[in-house]
């Protein structure tokens, strides 16, 4: 393959170090500094928690923590297999979450049907998870920028998670983290240019020229994205003033990814003749009389095919395959997981899954599952997203 990345979606209380180590400290002396930081990154990770989640540490047994530790740093990031998730910051939305929030979103429907995780952002981390999927909008009142699928945690921002993950890194500084980020449509908030500015400086302070990964237009090498975040930007800073030029990661342009497509390809950077191959094929054309096992099957086809054409074609290029899908089954009223594995690939790519449970042991091993919800008509609204 050109540069093979292929990304399988599936989805605090912590030893804090001085708020100072994430970032060049100030030349201060007194002790009282040491103390402030301190407080002021335990109140910013404490806000995360909801989307954060509690880091409980790495598995002494399987070593997930730092599985990037034994890669030369000249492997290009396209030439890894990199396991992902899905819609990450739903691993904490209950009925519970869902009802303290109903003055805010109006009737939904169930919670379960929003949750594509059951492993917090930080544990996942730690299972070896090293590409996230992460939906912004505004919070309640657009004064900050929080997490969707379906409004997840109005008093966490953006600037709360982007925290937990260079704390993380400081702490694994040989691991190389992907961030995708889109703008969740939908939401009844506007997408302007104040919330465009609002994200560009984040990811463009000080802070953040630390710890995001500042190579444009490609997506490098594991040497160059170690202790880094690297961003798969899909959303556009079209609203931007026009001394905002700064792009870092890659762009996958949201009016180019067409919507469930089986064969996705989006040019990233026609200079150097880079595009990436996408399979995110979620809606099912099968009749709504069709079984589960062939909603199933007709969802394999597509990402084997799509993960065959990986191995086959263009090798330096990016591969992005999603995993999970939905349909509607009458008679089923809860969410199925269906475990489907499939062997035969070299994988090299990244890799979004639902529900990855702490399975990652290093995904070199040929093979990966896919992941179903089943539910009946009476639970669609025009109002789920």
């Amino acid at each position: 393959m050109l540069l093979h990345l292929r990304v399988h979606l599936c989805a605090l209380f912590l030893a804090l170090s001085p708020l100072a180590s994430l970032a060049a400290p100030p030349s201060y002396d007194h002790p009282s500094q040491t103390v402030l930081s301190q407080a002021a990154l335990s109140d910013i990770l404490f806000r995360g928690l909801p989307i954060l989640g509690p880091d409980n540490g790495c598995s002494k047994t399987l070593k997930t923590c730092d599985w990037m530790a034994k890669i030369p740093d000249n492997t290009p990031l396209v030439r890894m297999n990199l396991p992902g998730t899905h819609d990450t910051s739903t691993w904490n939305y209950s009925a519970t979450t869902q009802a303290s929030l109903t003055g805010y979103t109006g009737p939904l429907p169930p919670a379960y049907l929003f949750r594509c995780q059951e492993r917090s952002l930080l544990q996942s981390l730690n299972d070896g998870i090293r590409v996230f999927d992460l939906r912004f909008a505004y919070n309640p009142g657009n004064d900050t920028i929080g997490f969707y699928h379906s409004l997840l945690a109005p008093t966490t921002t953006m600037t709360d998670i982007f925290f937990g993950l260079y704390q993380w890194l400081n702490k694994h500084p040989t691991e190389a983290v992907l961030v995708s980020i889109n703008h969740e449509s939908g939401t009844g908030t506007p997408y302007d240019a104040k919330i465009q500015e609002m994200v560009y400086d984040v990811i463009n302070s000080d802070i953040g020229n630390t710890y995001w990964g500042q190579t444009s237009g490609s997506l490098g090498t594991l040497g160059q994205a170690r202790g880094k975040l690297t961003l798969l930007q899909r959303f556009t800073f079209d609203l931007l003033p026009a001394y905002k030029t700064k792009r870092i990661g890659i762009q996958l342009d949201p009016g180019h990814w067409t919507d469930n497509g089986k064969a996705i390809e989006l040019v990233y950077n026609a200079d150097k003749g880079l595009t990436a191959f996408i399979e995110d094929y979620y809606d099912s054309s099968l009749p709504l009389t069709s079984t589960p096992s062939q909603f199933i099957e007709e969802k394999f086809g597509a990402t084997t095919a799509h993960l065959g054409n990986a191995t086959l074609f263009n090798p330096d290029q990016l591969y992005i395959s999603f995993v999970s899908a939905a349909a509607i089954v009458t008679g089923v009223v809860k969410v199925d997981m269906t475990p489907r594995v499939g062997c035969g690939f070299s994988l090299l790519a990244l890799v979004f899954f639902c529900f990855c449970l702490g399975f990652v042991v290093l995904l070199p091993a040929r093979c990966f599952s896919l992941s179903w919800f089943f539910f009946p008509p009476s639970f669609l609204s025009p109002s789920f997203p």
